[in-house]
């Protein structure tokens, strides 16, 4: 029984093999060695299939940045797992072929070889199937456009205000066109980055182009890239025109806005093929520029023209903190402070603090950090090599742009004048009138309208910036130093520059005969000892030292001079009688020095054009026929001068080319002789002075109202008098003070009122100071008299600064609000009875002004409504009197 067990058990497997075979799965066993072989065959064509299609679609994608189609990328995704699959299989085959017995028809483990053969003939069908499926005409097509591209940028600090100026106004379905402008460096690129990825991080409906012009070929270079972004082919274009007609039939169907950088002159939109935005088709052209002048050709709407400032202090030093690292500032106590004043230097242009952060960010140590304070305000390019190499060239692409070498010219005397000092209009033009720079008029007015014309077009540049009152400029810290480079760098104009350096001595030089122009302007300099070989030398500024003493030989040497100014040396009581020999000299200033007699060698200077006495009180004596030898004589300026102007208003009669005076009167009878010479005051005077009036109460003011030209107006202590006249004669007459702009009035203890001043319709600035019993700056009453014209007055309508300070009677300044228009600063000290400022809600619906004073006194500010305290309360800056 045992043994007839155990052959039954052995012959079980071979039972059950045999029955496989006779159930028709048998195949599965006798075909797998073909099937396999055939099964590599087919994947190694698929293989080739594959490649041969991915080759087609990386041409496709890479050269003609297309997108595969959904069904190639399908069929390769699939193909690949499938080939996966089976190489798996035929890495497992070896052991099941192992397995087959009796020439291949049979296994030894035939359940396992069943099912291995059904997968391989199940895989070998796929493959064959993907093969024939396989057969593509076309593997990609060009991709739907996106609506924005994002462009890469790095964290912004100070941008968020104008960023959100910017997309207020692109939300604003009237406007078309915006003009970003500002400063080279200062971050106009990097706004207009953001309102590109605002665009692509938001829902909307435009088409978003980004294009950067040039100063070479700046319509076919923004064309392409129109071209490229809206999917156009460039092929077969001759000409702008064609490319212009291609891209109009685009955009004119589309909603876009057009993102287009770094204009530098009118980019013509029409001759590109860009329709021009309206709010029909709802399109938008955003742009950045150096000049507001482009922003103005491009569109004339200012409200649409966004200037990008310099950083505050705070923003300035977070940016600057970014680039130099925070660890280097923690390297030592005192580099923190240091990085302070360095980033001062920089003045908040970005591009600066980026720079120079950067080349700071290896110094370790408070001695290299001094050192690099110095070297930014003495030669910052050559301390920092990145300077020269980085910043100045990106800079001086606007100088470059400038229309001509004059304006270049009249951009680097500028850079003359000491850093961050307020440079007066006037003052600059009649010095560059003086070196010949503007052209040769023969009406003043004519040249100073050309050097007015030129600040302008240096204000629309950003190369410089406007003051507070329109009556000065000044020059970025970053762009003088620019100036100074370009200067340094030039074979032609080589300047000596060491304004407010606190040099107590006269300075040394090694070559100063290249020198063309030379300012040693607010230092401690007393004295002059030794003489300047300067054959070049064509401008020379010497004012705000503390000289006492110019030896008589110091301008021996200085023939080519032509503008010399002295100004504001109080010690300096004689000038030397060498000043002769600048037979050269057209201009030249001695206010506010402490001279007692001018020296009769002045003769000599024959070509004389512009001298200016202003405020030389110590001034007792000038030589007959002096003033009437300067026969080129054109600006005279004697205001505040020791010397009477009546003893001399004859001699000018003798100067047919005057044609600015100014003048000081010390009595109404001066005053009343004075205006008999109508030549002077109907032609030349812009500035009087009415200075310790002691003979009179009442002034008439008749003949000032009546000077076509006179733009300022002080009266200075006149103690006794109690009334300027307002007469109908007066106001009736067109043009009267017509040009008045500045008004101040001090010690006149006596007025109760400043009402005339209402009737100078262009009046800027208006300081009242210490006059002990005013009371009201306009009588409603004094108006009254004048009823038929006071509801025609459109009151301080142009005032900007209005000071009144040490008025202790001083209640309203007009009975009623009044718009203000234009006014930025109101500052108010010791005038503890006012209550009223004659501004409401409706004052504040233009800019609002800065108010300036005690916080006990504004506490008891009346105002006409809760609305007007309200609009008011952030303009209040406190001030310590």
């Amino acid at each position: 029984m045992g043994n007839i067990f155990s052959i039954s058990l052995s012959l079980d497997p071979i039972i059950t093999r045999c029955s496989d075979c006779a159930t028709g799965q048998a195949s599965y066993i006798c075909n797998l060695e073909d099937n396999l072989h055939a099964l590599q065959a087919e994947v190694a064509g698929l293989k080739e299939l594959r490649s041969d299609l991915m080759r087609r679609v990386r041409i496709a994608e890479d050269e003609q940045q297309h997108k595969r189609l959904n069904q190639v990328e399908g069929w390769l995704s699939r193909a690949e797992t499938l080939i996966n699959d089976a190489d798996q299989l035929i890495v497992q085959s070896p052991q099941h072929v192992e397995n087959l017995c009796m020439g291949g028809c049979c296994s030894t483990h035939p359940r396992s070889s069943i099912k291995f053969g059904k997968q391989i003939a199940k895989k070998l069908q796929e493959v064959k199937d993907r093969k024939e499926n396989g057969d593509f005409s076309g593997v990609a097509s060009k991709p739907p456009l996106p609506s924005a591209t994002e462009r890469p940028s790095e964290p912004t600090v100070g941008l968020e205000s104008n960023f959100n100026k910017v997309w207020s106004c692109l939300q604003k379905e009237q406007v078309g066109i915006i003009g970003i402008y500002g400063l080279g460096g200062v971050g106009k690129t990097s706004l207009l980055s953001q309102i590109n990825n605002k665009f692509h991080d938001t829902t909307h409906d435009y088409h978003v182009i980004w294009a950067v012009a040039s100063q070479d070929r700046p319509i076919e270079r923004v064309q392409d890239q129109i071209a490229k972004r809206i999917g156009l082919s460039n092929e077969g274009w001759k000409s702008i025109e064609e490319k212009a007609e291609d891209i109009f039939q685009v955009l004119c169907k589309k909603k876009f806005a057009l993102l287009l950088d770094d204009i530098w002159e009118w980019f013509d939109l029409t001759r590109a093929g860009v329709p021009l935005p309206t709010q029909k088709n709802g399109s938008k052209v955003i742009f950045t520029t150096r000049g507001l002048d482009v922003c103005c050709q491009m569109q004339p709407n200012r409200d649409n023209n966004i200037r990008v400032e310099c950083l505050p202090p705070g923003e300035a030093f977070k940016l600057f903190e970014e680039k130099v690292g925070s660890e280097t500032l923690r390297m030592h106590p005192d580099i923190c402070k240091l990085a302070e004043t360095v980033v001062e230097e920089c003045a908040g242009l970005p591009l600066a603090l980026i720079t120079i952060g950067r080349a700071m960010a290896s110094k370790k140590t408070p001695r290299e950090w001094e050192y690099a304070i110095e070297a930014l305000r003495q030669s910052p390019a050559s301390a920092f090599p990145r300077v020269g190499q980085e910043m100045y060239p990106k800079l001086k692409f606007s100088y470059d742009c400038l229309p001509d070498e004059r304006f270049r010219s009249c951009f680097l005397y500028c850079s003359l004048y000491p850093e961050d000092d307020p440079i007066i209009k006037d003052e600059l033009v009649d010095c560059w009138i003086g070196e010949g720079l503007l052209d040769e008029h023969t009406i003043l007015s004519n040249a100073k309208n050309q050097g007015h014309f030129i600040i302008g077009s240096l204000i629309d540049s950003c190369l410089l910036e406007e003051g507070q009152y329109n009556d000065r400029v000044k020059m970025h810290d970053v762009i003088r130093d620019l100036a100074l480079w370009i200067a340094g760098e030039s074979e032609k104009e080589k300047f000596f520059v060491k304004s407010g350096v606190q040099l107590k001595e006269q300075p040394k030089a090694k070559k100063w005969e290249e020198v063309t122009r030379m300012s040693l302007m607010e230092n401690q300099i007393e004295n002059l000892t030794e003489i300047l070989e300067c054959p070049n030398l064509q401008t020379l500024f010497l004012g705000s030292n503390d000289l006492k003493v110019i030896m008589d030989d110091f301008f021996n040497f200085m023939p080519m001079l032509r503008v010399l100014d002295l100004s504001h040396n109080k010690k300096l009581e004689e000038l030397p009688v060498g000043i002769a020999k600048l037979v050269s000299l057209e201009h030249l200033n001695l206010s506010w020095i402490g001279i007692k007699k001018l020296p009769v060698e002045l003769k000599a200077l024959a070509k004389l054009k512009y001298l200016n006495l202003e405020w030389t009180e110590d001034l007792e004596m000038i030589p007959q026929q002096l003033i009437s030898s300067f026969s080129k004589l054109q600006v005279l300026k004697m205001e505040g001068c020791g010397y009477g102007c009546l003893l001399v208003l004859e001699e000018m009669e003798h100067l047919k080319y005057l044609n600015v005076l100014t003048l000081t009167f010390r009595s109404a009878s001066e005053f009343e002789k004075a205006s008999r010479f109508n030549k002077f005051f109907s032609c030349a005077i812009e500035q009087v002075s009415l200075l310790h009036f002691r003979d009179s109460r009442s002034l008439n003011i008749m003949a000032l109202a009546k000077l076509q030209c006179l733009c300022g107006l002080s009266l200075w202590s006149c103690m006794d008098l109690e009334e300027v006249k307002i007469e109908r004669n007066i106001i009736e007459g067109a043009g009267c003070f017509h040009s008045l702009r500045f008004v101040r009035v001090v010690l006149c203890n006596h007025l109760r009122d400043v009402s005339w001043v209402t009737f100078a319709p262009h009046l800027v600035v208006l300081e009242i100071l210490e006059c002990q019993g005013l009371e009201e700056i306009v009588s409603e009453e004094k108006l009254g008299e004048v009823a038929e014209l006071k509801g025609n007055l459109n009151l301080f309508s142009k005032l900007k600064l209005l000071s009144l300070h040490n008025l202790p009677k001083l209640k309203t300044v007009y009975h009623h609000a009044l718009p203000f228009p234009q006014l930025k600063e109101v500052s108010i000290m010791l005038c503890p009875m006012l209550k009223k400022l004659a501004l409401n809600s409706n004052s504040a619906k233009g800019q609002r002004p800065v108010i300036k004073g005690a916080e006990g006194w504004w506490k008891d500010v009346e105002w006409e409504d809760e609305s007007s305290r309200i609009a008011f309360l952030p303009s209040f800056k406190p001030c310590i009197v």
